[in-house]
Order: structure tokens, then C-alpha cells, then sequence
């Protein structure tokens, strides 16, 4: 479980293709605090640390994983969201981010109004994926206050210091972000389809 607050930024140092895995090594100032088989949140998405080795290590994303996010779309060089898994005891400072990516969402506009940013994003509908005003989003790992709600579609204002310790000053038209949708609303949204169990 994470909360969505962002730590640090990684930079991906290498990437190499494993049957249909990635493996995906990191350059990041909490590599010599990480351990083998620790769960780390990269744009969102949990991944196992498998190996260490001085500034970086080294996690491996499934066909699964790279189908339902943007990890694919990394290249040596690209800035990756961080976050290490959340301790018992500790402050919730964001919402509670399972680290289980919905799906890919894409920027569609990015509104600069002087001191803050409101970003625009659209994302293809489904029953157990909503979004609503002043609800929960997490947008690349980042746990975000929906500011505008429509079909398919959301936004979100950043602050400065989100603005600068994340990758959304990366964002521009066309982006794609990995959603994960407010857990709650999503067993909200299942309950009220009927579900039934066999």
C-alpha cells in the first residue's frame, strides 16, 4: 500500500527486454536503502525489487504490467515517480494508493494560471472507473484532489512543489499517464452494478 506522495524522482538507467518482461534499472538516492523483494511504486505502479548495485536497482515489469500502464513507453533517461510502500503507524498524507494501475490515461491540455497549473486528462470509460469533484485520483503515482468531473474526463490543479519534484512539469498534450482510480469508489461503483458472487 502507498499513499501517493511522491518521494523522490529516479532517473532509468537501462532497460532490457526479458521474454516478454522488462527489466528496468534505476539511478535513485534511496537505491542503498532499498532490499531485495521490497515493493516500490514507479509512476504509480508496484513493482519487487530484484536486484541492488551501488546508485541503482533493478525491478521487472511483466506483459501484464507494461499492457495496463506506460511503463513501455520509458527510454533510458526518463524521470520516474517514486514511492516506497507506506509503514503501519505513519501519517496517510495522500489517500490509499494500492499501487495497482487501472489503466493509461492521456493529457489533453495543461492550463498555467500563474502560480498553480490545472492539467486535463481523458481516459476511456468503464463501470468500476469514475471519477467525481474533490475525490481521490492518482495520476502517476500522485495522489491527487479531482478538481473537474465529467464523462471519461478529469483535471487537476498542481502546486508548485508538486509541480517541481514530479514528473508532471514532463506533461504536455498527448502525455500518457498511468490512473489508478479511488479504491473506494471503485468497490462503490461494483456494489452498485449488482454484484453477485457465483
Amino acid at each position: 500500500m502507498f499513499t501517493g506522495i511522491i518521494e523522490t524522482l529516479g532517473t532509468v538507467n537501462r532497460l532490457e527486454k526479458d521474454q516478454t518482461n522488462l527489466n528496468i534499472t534505476i539511478r535513485s538516492s534511496l537505491a542503498q536503502e532499498l532490499k531485495v523483494d521490497q515493493s516500490l511504486a514507479h509512476n504509480g505502479v508496484c513493482l519487487t525489487v530484484v536486484s541492488i548495485a551501488a546508485d541503482t536497482y533493478t525491478v521487472t515489469a511483466i506483459e501484464e504490467t507494461l499492457h495496463r500502464s506506460n511503463l513501455g513507453d520509458l527510454k533510458k533517461g526518463s524521470a520516474v515517480n517514486l514511492e516506497r510502500a507506506m509503514t503501519l503507524g505513519a501519517r496517510l498524507d495522500g489517500h490509499i494508493v494500492q499501487g495497482h494501475v487501472d489503466q493509461v490515461g492521456v493529457c489533453t491540455r495543461v492550463e498555467d494560471l500563474t502560480g498553480s497549473w490545472k492539467y486535463h486528462f481523458r481516459y476511456e470509460m468503464h463501470p468500476n472507473r469514475i471519477t467525481i469533484e474533490k475525490g481521490s485520483i492518482t495520476v502517476d503515482g500522485v495522489s491527487l484532489t479531482v478538481v473537474d468531473s465529467g464523462p471519461g474526463t478529469f483535471s487537476v490543479a498542481i502546486i508548485p512543489y508538486t509541480y517541481d519534484h514530479t514528473r508532471f512539469k514532463e506533461y504536455r498534450e498527448g502525455s500518457r499517464v498511468n490512473l489508478e482510480f479511488d479504491m473506494i469508489g471503485k468497490y462503490v461503483a461494483r456494489l452498485m452494478q449488482g454484484y453477485t458472487t457465483p
